[in-house]
């Protein structure tokens, strides 16, 4: 006979089931945050700006103009966990303490581990994406390569053979990331906010989806929308556009999830 230990079941928190409309208060409330510590949003606007530069010199540099859009999109995986210091100014702000460009990119340290776990899971799937991209490009362009540039991206992004490619990789493409939405739309805030661990932090995600599926479709739509102004404008919009997400996405988070102590 073999002795069995139990598996102890993972409680999760209580989620609120929200208006439709809900998303658009979100981004009110993450709007006057932003209003209120300027300097800890707009540093990380900037910051992310200036990533979005130094990315595409890179890309230009070693001639790899394929990867413009994954790393573009890239933004959109990778954001929910660089803007942890947004959700920790906002949380800040809720509860009267003071808030700072320094408090804002030291927050990490609350749930050090955990919210490292979340960044890895995250990274994961950036380069998973970067790498189907790579094999993508070859599989469509290997028996026609797109001539030099000028003319690359526009053999690439703007011509009648590029419609198939960019068609696999628009699907594939939303495909990962409504799934990493759907891990990541507030389990960094629910990091932030409370000792949970990252399996917490997902199931919970996953959850609140699931049980707002249209509220939180119109709040991933928004969040592509504001993140594609932001890079049509040369990243100069994201400046805006990044920190009123992260600002928005800890309301979301506080507007979905409910602990037992009643404070959700």
């Amino acid at each position: 006979m073999t002795d069995t230990m139990p598996v102890a079941a993972i409680e999760l928190p209580k989620i609120r089931r929200v208006d439709p409309d809900q998303p658009w208060r979100w981004l009110s409330a993450g709007w006057a945050d932003l209003t209120r510590v300027p300097s800890v949003s707009l540093s990380y606007g900037l910051a992310f700006a200036l990533a979005g530069w130094i990315l595409t010199a890179a890309i230009w540099i070693f001639g790899q103009f394929y990867l413009v859009l994954p790393l573009a999109a890239g933004f959109m995986l990778l954001g929910p966990i660089i803007g942890v210091g947004l959700y920790d100014a906002s949380r800040r702000l809720e509860n009267g303490m003071p808030s700072s460009l320094g408090r804002a990119l030291t927050a990490w340290r609350g749930n050090a581990a955990q919210i490292a776990l979340m960044g890895l899971v995250l990274m994961l799937f950036m380069l998973a994406w970067v790498r189907f991209a790579t094999i993508l490009f070859a599989l469509f362009f290997s028996e026609n390569p797109p001539r030099p540039e000028p003319l690359f991206l526009l053999d690439v992004f703007a011509s009648a053979e590029s419609i198939p490619f960019l068609t696999v990789g628009t699907i594939i493409g939303g495909l990962l990331a409504a799934l990493v939405f759907a891990v990541s739309a507030i389990s960094v805030p629910l990091l932030i906010d409370r000792q949970a661990n990252v399996i917490t932090a997902i199931l919970t995600s996953f959850e609140a989806v699931r049980q707002n599926f249209w509220t939180m479709a119109l709040w991933a739509w928004l969040i592509a929308l504001f993140v594609a102004a932001g890079l049509v404008t040369g990243y100069l919009g994201l400046i805006i556009t990044l920190p009123l997400i992260g600002h928005g996405s800890w309301h979301a988070y506080k507007a979905l999830v409910v602990w037992d102590s009643g404070d959700g």
